[in-house]
């Protein structure tokens, strides 16, 4: 039974722009302008945390005219959502098992 957790991917979605990005991206595909809309960042500020995104593997880019689409990938996010069920499936079996102090 695995216990750990990815914790790079933890750290980019521990960000709240970034955590709120994912969150609207799991409702749509949305564009640049939309997300800076949406969550009133600015569009350079937007595009350095689209990039870590994509990096992680969160999400992928889709071109369309001058516009670059977002779109979730949720098999990252289910991956992620299956290590803590595992961990808390671990601590639910160890939860009786106390180590002795020296």
């Amino acid at each position: 039974m695995m216990t750990s957790v990815d914790t790079d991917l933890i750290r980019v979605l521990a960000d709240p722009l970034r955590l709120r990005i994912v969150t609207l991206l799991a409702r749509e595909t949305l564009c640049t302008t939309h997300l800076v809309e949406e969550t009133g960042a600015r569009q350079t500020n937007l595009s350095n945390h689209m990039k870590v995104l994509r990096e992680a593997g969160v999400v992928e880019t889709e071109p369309c005219g001058r516009y670059t689409y977002y779109r979730l990938k949720p098999d990252v996010l289910a991956s992620l959502a299956g290590q803590f069920a595992e961990l808390a499936e671990s601590a639910r079996a160890a939860a009786e098992n106390k180590r002795a102090c020296p």
